[in-house]
């Protein structure tokens, strides 16, 4: 769990993936469509530690464990949670309160 905070943290977002998830692609490209560049970890790029870090954010009620999105060092939700903030308005505005994005 410190792992995926201390990743979580080092940006203003971040979003833990795998390669092979149709929806972490898409969640990444709606941050990039809304001018941000979050830090993008890709679990299967961690090995043994990447597995760990699955089960971690598991355990904060990520299901499925990714995409998972972190928003100023904060764990905001998996794909269907950043949907619906998008769609309601208040997603542009956790960005740009964290810095991730300036308008």
């Amino acid at each position: 769990m410190d792992k995926v905070f201390e990743l979580a943290s080092r940006t203003a977002a971040a979003i833990f993936t795998r390669g092979s998830c149709d929806m972490c692609f898409t969640i990444t490209t709606l941050f990039h469509n809304l001018g941000a560049s979050p830090a993008i970890y890709d679990l299967d790029q961690f090995g043994g530690a990447g597995r760990e870090m699955e089960r971690a954010l598991k355990k904060l009620n990520c299901n499925p464990a990714v995409p998972a999105v972190f928003i100023g060092g904060k764990f905001v939700g998996s794909s269907k949670d950043v949907i619906s903030f998008h769609v309601d308005g208040s997603l542009r505005q956790m960005l740009i309160n964290a810095g991730a994005i300036w308008f």
